[in-house]
């Protein structure tokens, strides 16, 4: 009877394969491990053996060696000890039993990669001094501490021994072993500052002096190179600017610069000037006072309360039991691209040229056109004359991506709160926003919002940060390849860069399983899972089921608490327990905020429907005052997945480049989602407002760095 293949896929990843690997390589471990035991003391006995026979002794019988693992133990000992690592090869066998233990488990409980890493890197050193030592001590054994490797190194014609002496060698080992040992421990030269301010001041006894070029952020100390910059880069067709400035085109003429500007961004700006009202046109200006008000915001009014009726003088310490928790250094991401934006004058110069022209073909007249210059797309600005109608000229976003030969043509008509036209229009050379930079930014850094995420910057080249606790909830779309994985990717890190790890939880749903796996490490200081289970990133439908009614339970204590302390949100009720106006023996306690993700929202509709939209809705439409806040994100917007319920509680809507004009409006209520260019090209809506934004971009081994730095400490 044929085995139904649903029943061999759930063999295939029920974790069997994973486990029989697990053991076989804990079975290979413990084969190294007696073999190399015993080789230390039978080698002597074995070694003519090994080398007379080679590899066939495995083969014959007629040799007898005394090896506890017989033939291949010897041959095991001879080759990874005698003739590469010596005692070193030892690493192997701790490198194969944590592999194994993690495949037996099914889970990361040593990091595979980082474990290599250390094993080649112990184990290239340890042969070095081994063979060193064997060198000084034990010239004439026949078997060398440090193997093949050590002699080759260390040895009396070893590379190092024969280029720079033995004492060189000696030295040159010492520094080397200093320097693993500050990789991997970060060791302190604290004391060699000591010794040398006792001896310039044997009887003056004086601190350390600290750095004043370096400031903090975030309790984590940056030192003023942690951001770089490059210089404007300037020839006769391009300028680099550093903040975008608008472009006016005089009179429909062909661009001109002008000369002797404060500013970099200023060389490329022209102005259009209307000689009959300027002359003899004298504007009054008007002056505006604004009054000084006497309200004071609810934050004012609570602490003046707590001066008079506070329970305790020392508030409580959310962050005591991490106290010393190190929030993320910048030094771990990389510098992607330039904040510059270099622009071709002459691309400039043709566009406007060609959008005239094709304007001027269909009969409309414009009176003014500037330009404002992006990372990736530069939006032309125009004014139409007199008696022209916007529908005419929105009907010709066709013809006009035809007349520039460029793909993602998408116009405003009209933009909002102005009285033009945008033309948006890719450029040739796209700049990539680099997340160091916007992490790096004042704008972030002084943030004074509650989940500030870092999105990336506007078509003025401005970084653009949201709150995601004012949101409340955030709907992410895009077609595949689009860059839907690094924006969820930016609004995470910009949460680890911020929040102490008792301020805010995650909640990780990955139903493609592979997708947010990397953040696993990080599951002992931010992320949330129910109790009794293994894996804290929810990867089983039926387990998302159960988390979401669990978060739903958890909402409904939170507003209880929050009415039995008379507060109407999670922040007023943290302000009051920190200044312990609540009693934890009555129940009350400190809560952090609670980010739901869930990376692929069509496919747990698709295998859960209702069980899962119920839940969902609820979360959206009553979580945001408790502090729960959801980021849903697929790659099908269509309307049996994004329904009505869904949509009319997540205001906040993020689209990438989209399959289709149908999409576009499904998940952002208008059309333009399908122009995009794509690479993290995005549009934001909140509310009315429709941003275009380009995503930050981070790479997955940036993420790795930051995850096993928070991992990496005490959860």
């Amino acid at each position: 009877m044929a085995k139904n293949p649903k029943q061999k896929e759930e063999v295939q990843f029920d974790g069997r394969y994973s486990k029989i690997g697990g053991l076989v390589l804990i079975f290979f471990s413990l084969i190294l491990f007696f073999s190399f035991i015993s080789y230390l003391f039978t080698y002597k006995s074995d070694q003519s053996e090994v080398i007379n026979a080679g590899i066939q002794v495995i083969g014959n019988t007629q040799i007898e060696v005394d090896n506890i693992i017989d033939k291949s133990g010897a041959l095991l000992g001879h080759f990874l000890m005698n003739s590469l690592f010596g005692i070193s090869a030892f690493g192997l066998v701790f490198l194969f039993f944590i592999l194994g233990v993690n495949l037996l488990l099914n889970k990361r409980i040593f990091h595979p990669w980082k474990s290599i890493g250390y094993t080649i890197l112990t184990m290239s050193l340890s042969c070095l001094v081994l063979g060193y030592i064997n060198f000084l001590f034990f010239p004439q054994s026949s078997f060398s501490l440090g193997g093949g490797f050590g002699i080759f190194l260390a040895g009396e014609t070893g590379i190092l021994t024969h280029s720079i002496g033995v004492f060189g060698t000696g030295i040159f080992i010492a520094i080397l072993t200093l320097i693993n040992l500050v990789w991997f421990y970060n060791i302190e030269f604290n004391w060699l500052g000591k010794v040398v301010d006792k001896i310039k001041n044997p009887h003056i006894k004086s601190p350390l002096s600290t750095d004043s070029n370096i400031s903090t952020a975030g309790g984590v100390p940056i030192s003023d190179d942690s951001i770089f910059s490059k210089d404007n880069i300037k020839d006769n067709n391009s300028v680099a600017i550093d903040k975008n400035e608008s472009i006016e085109f005089e009179n429909l003429m062909p661009i001109k610069e002008i000369v002797g500007s404060q500013k970099a961004a200023e060389l490329l700006e022209l102005e259009t000037i209307d000689t009959n009202d300027s002359e003899n046109n004298e504007e009054q200006e008007l002056e505006i006072v604004i009054p000084k008000t006497e309200a004071k915001n609810l934050n004012t009014i609570i602490e003046a309360s707590e001066k008079k009726s506070s329970i305790s003088d020392v508030p409580y310490d959310p962050k005591l039991d991490l106290s010393k928790y190190k929030y993320p250094s910048l030094d771990l991401l990389e510098e992607h691209g330039s904040d510059k934006i270099r622009m071709d004058k002459e691309e400039l110069d043709r566009n406007k040229n060609q959008i005239v022209e094709t304007l001027k073909n269909y009969n409309i007249e414009i009176s003014k056109i500037r330009a404002t210059i992006g990372p990736t797309v530069t939006l032309y600005e125009i004014v139409p004359s007199p008696g022209v109608r916007i529908s005419k000229i929105k009907n010709l976003e066709d013809d006009i991506a035809l007349s520039l030969a460029a793909l993602g043509i998408r116009i405003i008509a009209p933009i909002p709160g102005k009285g033009t036209i945008g033309i948006e229009v890719p450029n040739e050379h796209k700049e990539i926003v680099s997340m160091k930079s916007i992490l790096s930014s004042d704008k972030f850094k002084n943030s004074q919002m509650e989940l500030p995420i870092g999105l990336g910057k506007n078509i003025a080249n401005e970084i653009y940060i949201a709150d995601l606790a004012k949101m409340p909830h955030l709907l992410m779309a895009g077609a595949t390849g689009q860059g839907k994985s690094v924006g969820i990717n930016a609004i995470l890190i910009s949460l680890l860069f911020k929040k102490h790890p008792s301020e805010l939880k995650f909640v990780l749903v990955d139903p493609k399983k592979v997708e947010l796996s990397i953040y696993s490490t990080i599951e002992k200081h931010f992320l949330a899972k129910l109790p009794g289970e293994e894996e804290a990133i929810i990867t089983d439908v039926k387990k998302v089921v159960n988390t979401l009614n669990a978060l739903c339970i958890e909402m409904d204590d939170r507003y209880e608490l929050l009415k039995i302390a008379g507060v109407r949100n999670l922040k007023e009720y943290n302000h009051k327990f920190i200044h312990r106006h609540l009693n934890p023996e009555k129940g009350h306690k400190f809560m952090p905020y609670i980010v739901l993700v869930i990376d692929e929202f069509a496919d747990l509709i698709m295998t859960a429907g209702k069980e899962v939209e119920m839940p969902i809705a609820r979360l959206a439409q009553l979580a945001r005052a408790i502090g729960i806040h959801l980021i849903l994100a697929t790659q099908r917007p269509s309307v049996n997945i994004i329904t009505g319920t869904i949509k009319a509680n997540f205001p906040a809507r993020i689209s990438f480049k989209v399959t289709s004009k149908i999409d576009s409006r499904t998940i952002l209520d208008s059309g333009g989602a399908e122009q995009l260019i794509g690479r993290g090209d995005m549009l934001l809506s909140l509310g009315s407002d429709l941003i275009r934004l380009q995503c930050g971009f981070l790479d997955t081994p940036e993420v790795d760095k930051i995850v096993d730095f928070i991992g990496s400490q005490r959860g």
